[in-house]
C-alpha cells in the first residue's frame, strides 16, 4: 500500500471512541494514520502503534520511524481525585510531545470536553458557566486536567510553531466496545437488559436532565469538525465546542429509545434520580447468560458499558447546552440528528451481535 507521507495523522488514543471514528474519517480522505495505544488494533486499516503514554521511553521507541504531519490527542486516563487526574494525563501529553521533540509538525489537536465548563468530577456543576456554554468563556476556579492540557498544547505550539486546536465535545455517542465514555451502548445494554426481565426502562437521571434543553456529540461530528480544523488555517488557534447541532428534551428521545427496544419506558422517580451503578451491581452475570442465549460477540458487559460515566452524564441538576459559533463563523457546517445517533448505533451494535436482535 502506497503511504501519503504529505497527511500523517498520529492519534493517540487510537482505539477509543473518537480515536477509531477519527481514523475512519482520515483513512476516507486518503491520510496515512498511526493509531497509538497501549493495546493498539488495526481499526479500519490505521496502522497499529503499541506504546505507553506514561512511559516516555516507550513512546520514544515507538514514534522514532515516523514522520506525522499531524497529532490528534484523544487520551485520558480516569484518577480517583483531580490533582491525580492533572499529574496523570497532564503528564501523558508532556511525554507525547516529548517523543515528538524532533518531528516537524503542521497542526496538533487536543480533545477535551464539557468538563472544562463544569468543572472536574469531584465538584463537578457547582461552579459551572453560564449556558450555553461557549468557547471564549473565562476557565472555572481551581484545577481541572483539561486546562493542565491545553497550557502543554499552547505552549508546545508556541514553542515549535505549529497550529492547534481545541475541541470540546458533549456526551459522545458512537460505537467503540470497550471505551470507557460511552453513553450510547451503555444505554443499549441498559435495555436489552430491561426486555430480557421484562422490568421497565427507566430514566436513570435527574428530573432536570429528562426535562431540560440538552444535546450530545456524535463520535462521527467529532471527527468531522476535528479534520476540517486539521486542513482549514483558519481554523487554526481557537477552541471549539461540537455538539450534533440539534437540541432535545431526553423526555422526548427516551420513548423513541424504548421503542426500538420494544420496552416500557418510565421517568425519573419524583425528586431523585434512579442511577444504574448501584443497580448494575449483579449485570455481569446477567448479561453473560444473555450473551450466551442469543449467541452474541461480547459476554464481558464491562467491554461495552459505563454505568458511572452515564450516571454522570444523565444526573446533573442543570442545563448543559453547547453553542457552536466560533466554528461556525469559520465554516463548520456539519449537522448531525441526534435520534439518528442512536439507532445507527443500535443498528451497527445488533448487526455485530454485540446486542440481541
Amino acid at each position: 500500500m502506497e503511504m501519503n507521507t504529505d497527511r500523517v495523522a498520529l492519534i493517540a488514543g487510537g482505539t477509543g471512541i473518537v480515536g477509531r471514528n477519527l481514523a475512519a474519517l482520515l483513512l476516507e480522505h486518503g491520510w496515512t494514520v498511526y493509531g497509538l495505544a497501549r493495546r493498539p488494533s488495526s481499526v479500519g486499516g490505521a496502522i497499529p502503534l503499541a506504546a505507553d503514554l506514561l512511559d516516555r521511553g516507550s513512546l520514544v521507541a515507538a514514534l522514532t520511524s515516523i514522520a506525522p504531519t499531524n497529532v490528534f490527542f484523544c487520551s485520558w486516563l480516569r484518577q480517583p481525585t483531580e490533582a491525580e487526574n492533572v499529574a496523570v494525563n497532564g503528564g501523558m501529553i508532556e511525554n507525547l510531545f516529548a517523543a515528538l521533540r524532533e518531528k516537524r509538525l503542521q497542526h496538533a489537536a487536543l480533545v477535551t470536553g464539557t468538563k472544562h465548563y463544569l468543572g472536574p468530577f469531584e465538584s463537578y456543576g457547582q461552579t459551572a458557566a453560564e449556558t450555553p456554554f461557549r468557547e471564549n468563556t473565562p476557565r472555572l476556579p481551581g484545577i481541572n486536567f483539561y486546562y493542565t492540557q491545553e497550557d502543554v498544547l499552547f505552549r508546545e505550539a508556541v514553542a515549535r510553531g505549529f497550529g492547534w486546536t481545541v475541541h470540546r465535545p458533549h456526551s459522545i455517542v458512537g460505537y467503540a466496545p470497550g471505551n470507557a465514555m460511552n453513553m450510547g451502548q451503555t444505554l443499549a445494554v441498559y435495555a436489552a437488559l430491561c426486555r430480557e426481565s421484562r422490568e421497565p426502562f427507566i430514566f436513570p437521571g435527574s428530573p432536570e436532565q429528562w426535562n431540560a434543553l440538552t444535546d450530545v456529540s456524535d463520535a462521527r461530528i467529532v471527527a468531522q469538525q476535528l479534520v476540517w480544523a486539521a486542513t482549514t488555517p483558519a481554523a487554526h488557534g481557537h477552541s471549539y465546542n461540537i455538539s450534533n447541532g440539534d437540541l432535545f428534551r431526553w423526555r422526548w428521545l427516551w420513548p423513541q429509545i424504548a421503542a426500538y427496544f420494544g420496552v416500557e419506558w418510565q421517568g425519573p422517580p419524583a425528586g431523585g434520580t434512579f442511577p444504574l451503578e448501584p443497580r448494575m451491581t449483579g449485570a455481569a452475570e446477567r448479561w453473560k447468560a444473555l450473551a450466551v442465549k442469543h449467541g452474541l460477540a461480547e459476554r464481558d458487559v464491562n467491554q461495552l458499558v459505563s454505568w458511572w460515566h452515564t450516571d454522570g452524564d444523565l444526573g446533573r441538576t442543570l442545563e448543559c447546552v453547547n453553542d457552536m459559533t466560533e466554528s461556525r463563523v469559520r465554516g463548520f457546517s456539519a449537522f448531525q440528528s441526534t435520534p439518528t445517533s442512536f439507532f445507527d448505533l443500535f443498528d451497527r451494535l445488533r448487526a455485530e451481535q454485540l446486542i440481541p436482535a
